[in-house]
């Protein structure tokens, strides 16, 4: 009876989300009349951001349980597929609501990648060389990653700034079946590939797996009631989100902000969970497992984010632009390139963190001054 009352206790957080639900389902219209005011505004947005962020932590924290359950690989599977459907059910009830905002799924997609190439990536390689000098990963599993990574970046986001049968960072439609189904027919390839014949591309060999991991008794923890739960705060983080974009298109309309801090905030409530966990990881000297979490995180964002919100924006009848303006191309390659060197040797060192932190603060100065 302890335990049952200290798990209900440790789910506190339901209460005060499922109460914002419900207080924005009943005066949703009283609530936005006053978007004017400044207070008014930035209270709302703090609200609305800090309950999708609190219920994306929690999805995240269940999905680890699970994951402990599961064991490498599937573990860090469910924990991406968790993040990756909030995003793509997030981006789909934004692109629903309102006027249509034809960059946000670009927008979105490359603020990921930067957000977990540029400032994950450094920020784990950085804590975990100043605490532990070198750390070391399994060189096949990264270069796995990165072979999938590249292609479908370049194709989804630099691909269609140079095709000629339509508009400039648009596709036509056998252009985004094309991509489409590579991005989804890569995704489940490599799936396969990590989950089947070559799982231990994924994994520290057994040396380094008694040398650095400390596995909790797994057999446990129980699936269901931790699997329902997840779904218990993902559902609210659709809801609050389509709220959030409320106050997020006024602050662009009204205060001219960059149009693509609506994608960055969707950018950051996605990756912010996943960043602790894999932050926290390699701290731990589980780097294994951080590049598991940050590289998987990027794969399943354009693998299955960039499929299924063409076809939502193809069953809506959206209009979708996927090219990168110049400066943020440029950047996006230089990411990708200085990714591939990073992941060329078995160990990091704090160098290599200090210069993904460079790349991601590059990105947060060429957001407002491009």
């Amino acid at each position: 009876m302890v335990d049952v009352w200290k798990n209900v206790r440790r789910e506190w957080f339901l209460v005060p989300v499922l109460a914002t639900c419900l207080i924005f389902i009943r005066f949703e219209h009283q609530i936005f009349l006053e978007l004017a005011n400044p207070l008014w505004l930035g209270f709302l947005f703090i609200w609305l951001f800090a309950a999708v962020l609190g219920s994306a932590l929690c999805v995240v924290r269940h999905a680890e349980m699970i994951s402990e359950r599961l064991g490498e690989p599937y573990g860090t599977i469910i924990l991406t597929l968790s993040i990756t459907a909030i995003e793509v059910m997030s981006i789909s009830a934004v692109m629903m609501h309102g006027e249509n905002n034809p960059t946000l799924v670009r927008d979105t997609l490359f603020s990921v990648v930067m957000i977990v190439l540029g400032g994950m990536v450094g920020m784990s390689l950085l804590l975990g060389g100043l605490r532990h000098r070198e750390q070391d990963y399994n060189l096949q599993g990264a270069s796995a990653y990165l072979s999938v990574i590249v292609p479908l970046a370049v194709f989804s986001l630099i691909l269609p700034d140079f095709t000629q049968s339509t508009e400039a960072g648009t596709l036509s439609g056998i252009q985004q079946i094309m991509v489409g189904l590579m991005a989804g027919g890569l995704f489940v390839t490599f799936l396969l590939l990590q989950t089947g014949r070559h799982r231990g591309y994924f994994s520290l060999t057994e040396e380094l797996r008694e040398e650095h991991e400390h596995p909790v008794p797994a057999s446990e923890i129980r699936v269901l009631p931790h699997a329902l739960l997840l779904a218990a705060y993902m559902v609210p983080v659709v809801f609050l989100v389509e709220q959030l974009a409320q106050p997020v298109d006024y602050l662009i309309e009204t205060l001219h902000a960059p149009t693509a801090i609506g994608g960055v905030i969707m950018a950051i409530l996605v990756a912010t969970p996943e960043a602790i966990g894999a932050v926290r990881a390699a701290y731990n000297n589980r780097l294994q497992r951080s590049v598991n979490i940050f590289l998987g995180s990027v794969l399943a964002t354009i693998g299955l984010t960039v499929p299924i919100m063409l076809v939502v924006a193809w069953l809506t009848g959206r209009y979708v632009v996927l090219g990168l303006g110049p400066a943020d191309m440029v950047l996006l390659m230089l990411t990708l390139a200085v990714s591939v060197i990073t992941f060329t040797s078995r160990r990091t060192n704090v160098l290599q963190g200090m210069v993904h932190v460079l790349l991601f603060l590059a990105f947060l100065l060429l957001l407002f001054q491009n």
